[in-house]
């Protein structure tokens, strides 16, 4: 998208001046104007999900279109092409999520162009698709531990903390030392790791700090005495370098439940089954949305409702007794013990 746009925008060394008649901007020269002008609110990734919508889909069929003369039945015909479209992998076609994704960027588009040049937006009163609801297959505490007595010792260590923290894919292979505090027992989630670049967490909400329950501590303090001096990062390859997620479930993670007779999952089940896990040994569900970095309970009542009992915990201790830990000393009870 850059190197389009600052063709739209300059010939030679001239700047060619903006033009307020809404009929003489196609689709192509407003949205590359307008994908320079967000670059500044996005991260990385989504810059690049916004971008290859653009390239790929939007621009092939809007392009030449003068933006102000987009209608509602252009919009409405473009998204039946998208649900004829074949998806990747084992979809035979694009996700309802995808075609929304699609649909979220076109009309955000022609909403600011409409304001801009002062013409109505057509995209009115077009819903987004319906959503399949989420379905999820966590692990039971047995295979839970089963799966990490199997798994490859080099990354014992690191599933033992995917199954016992909920950390998404990209916080824990993002993982840095300077984030984990073994003195007060917590990892700082402060950045992810997607296609091998360091951003800021997916939300605001999921920057926070997760307790070291269960065998979590000592996982951490075997790993540190392997890569600490090795990489900044918890988790890296022989060169110090973050993990690729895509060759870890490849080559570790799939195989490995094959070998056990398992259904093939997603590494992605490692937090719902966290997650379960919390609820299933009766944690607080709002110090579980805490701790997964949820903006509120809704979802966990949505997605696990049948995990969650009746709950009076806050803090852990339920679910340390559940995975056969003693509880972790309460920072109360270590400043008394120091006094």
């Amino acid at each position: 998208m850059q190197q389009k746009s600052s063709q739209c925008e300059r010939e030679g060394d001239k700047a060619i001046p903006s033009r307020d008649a809404p009929t003489s901007v196609t689709f192509a020269e407003f949205s590359n104007q307008w994908f320079q002008e967000m670059q500044v609110e996005w991260r990385q990734s989504h810059m690049r999900n916004v971008n290859s919508i653009l390239e790929n889909s939007l621009i092939p069929e809007f392009g030449s279109l003068p933006v102000a003369q987009i209608t509602k039945s252009n919009i409405l015909e473009f998204r039946a092409k998208l649900a004829q479209r074949k998806g990747r992998g084992n979809n035979a076609m694009l996700s309802p999520k995808t075609i929304n994704s699609h649909m979220t960027v076109i009309r955000m588009v022609v909403d600011e162009a409409a304001d801009r040049f002062g013409f109505e937006t057509p995209y009115r009163n077009i819903k987004p698709l319906k959503l399949k609801k989420s379905h999820i297959e966590p692990f039971s505490l047995k295979e839970v531990e089963r799966i990490i007595s199997q798994v490859r010792p080099d990354f014992r260590n690191y599933y033992i903390i995917r199954f016992y923290t909920g950390l998404r894919t990209g916080e824990i292979d993002g993982l840095k030392w300077k984030h984990v505090d073994f003195d007060k027992c917590e990892i700082l989630v402060r950045e992810t790791l997607i296609r091998g670049q360091t951003e800021y967490t997916k939300t605001d909400r999921s920057q926070r700090e997760v307790p070291l329950l269960g065998p979590v501590l000592d996982a951490l303090k075997r790993q540190h005495a392997v890569t600490r001096h090795k990489s900044e990062y918890v988790f890296c390859n022989r060169l110090g370098e973050p993990l690729d997620h895509n060759n870890v479930t490849k080559r570790v993670w799939y195989p490995l439940l094959r070998r056990l007779g398992m259904k093939k999952r997603r590494p992605y089940q490692t937090r719902h089954t966290a997650a379960t896990l919390f609820l299933a040994s009766g944690e607080n569900p709002e110090w579980v949305a805490k701790v997964l970095g949820h903006s509120s309970t809704e979802m966990l009542f949505k997605v696990y409702s049948r995990y969650i009992p009746n709950a009076t915990r806050m803090d852990g201790s339920a679910f340390e007794r559940l995975v056969g830990t003693p509880p972790s000393y309460s920072k109360k009870e270590k400043e008394h013990e120091t006094e």
